[in-house]
């Protein structure tokens, strides 16, 4: 590949579009400079309202002086793509551009793409200089929206890490990015009866595997807790004195209240989904209740601690407890409802517009 390249592409409104690429992007940034292209806030530069056919001559003629290659892309424009898709789907969704000029910056993807598929693969092995961005922000869910590397036409798509949940790609939690056609209407069909199911189905799968993790940790450290106290030993038989006892509970609370934090985050999503008087286990409710009721006194210590001002250690320490002994007494009925709970595939729902087709006949990565 070219140490410095230049893509364009077809916009619907602007016309003649082009965006940098390569370890000397630079290179190519200057050429469109003075060929009179103008960057927006995206990174993508756009052939002026003015422009003639004669600037596209002159680029090429610049790029040649500045050792930039020039390629017209057989798509279109991939904002544009992304944009039509984005207003056929279901709730409130907005699309953005990403340009990945360098090929460093593109490895700044790798550690947040959710994703246990093509796309994963592709983001890891493929150069990929630009990308379109999916966002609902009521649902907290960011989609990545690429041109399939090595075909004319397709699209993938595929997930970003939901907030407060690190796992890239290979995660065996990941849904799997799928493949999309080079049309807006059954691209949305998919994406609604496929691929969005899927992703809430892992979310759930995730967040409850992640409070099952923490739970067992803060679990073990309280019977190692529990156990050194009782003999009044350390592990190695060493006699503790009272001090040692105390710094050793203080300890045990902060690692305890670090850990919980993963429950005041994910726990109330989960518990909106449990249904115990439909399960199996309908005596659940209470301690449900119980669970919920801890989260809520652990939300308003985060609250007061991030908002209020200081908290100190001694008393956040005694309020905290109280939530996480609650949580590890009744862990185990959240987590059975949580499992039985999971979001079922649901038909899916017919796009808001007729098909358009997606071709011509971040968290942002953003660079200088």
């Amino acid at each position: 590949m070219a140490e410095a390249q230049i893509i364009l592409s077809h916009g619907r409104e602007s016309g003649i579009v082009a965006v940098a690429s390569g370890e000397r992007y630079q290179w190519a940034h200057t050429a469109l400079a003075e060929s009179g292209f103008q960057r927006d806030d995206d990174g993508v530069w756009h052939l002026p309202a003015d422009g003639t056919q004669a600037t596209v001559v002159d680029l090429l003629k610049c790029a040649k002086r500045h050792r930039t290659s020039v390629n017209m892309s057989s798509r279109r424009f991939i904002g544009d793509a992304a944009r039509d898709l984005a207003r056929l789907l279901p709730g409130q969704w907005h699309a953005s551009v990403e340009v990945y000029s360098h090929p460093a910056w593109q490895e700044d993807l790798v550690p947040w793409i959710w994703d246990s598929g093509e796309l994963g693969r592709a983001v890891r092995s493929e150069r990929i200089p630009y990308a379109a961005l999916l966002t609902n922000p009521v649902q907290g869910t960011t989609l990545l929206f690429i041109e399939r590397p090595g075909r004319q036409l397709d699209y993938l798509v595929g997930a970003f890490s939901p907030e407060g949940l690190e796992g890239g790609y290979g995660d065996p939690h990941a849904p799997r990015g799928i493949v999309l056609p080079p049309y807006a209407g059954p691209s949305a069909q998919a994406l609604t009866g496929r691929y969005l199911p899927a992703y809430e189905q892992a979310v759930h799968a995730r967040r409850t595997a992640a409070i099952a993790a923490v739970l067992g940790d803060i679990r073990r450290e309280h019977d190692t807790w529990q156990a050194m106290n009782a003999s009044g030993r350390y592990s190695d038989a060493t006699p503790l004195s009272a001090a040692a006892l105390g710094a050793s509970t203080e300890l045990f609370l902060d690692h305890a209240w670090h850990r919980f934090l993963t429950v005041v985050d994910h726990a109330p999503a989960l518990l909106e989904r449990c249904r115990p008087a439909s399960s199996p286990w309908p005596d659940d409710a209470v301690a449900l209740a119980r669970l919920a009721d801890a989260v809520i006194d652990a939300e308003g210590l985060v609250d007061e601690i991030v908002h209020g001002g200081f908290v100190p250690d001694q008393e956040r320490r005694a309020r905290a407890w109280p939530a996480i002994e609650t949580w590890l007494t009744d862990g185990e009925a959240f987590l059975r409802q949580a499992r039985i709970s999971a979001p079922h595939r649901r038909p899916a729902l017919p796009v808001a517009a007729p098909a358009r087709p997606l071709t011509a006949a971040p968290p942002a990565h953003r660079r200088p």
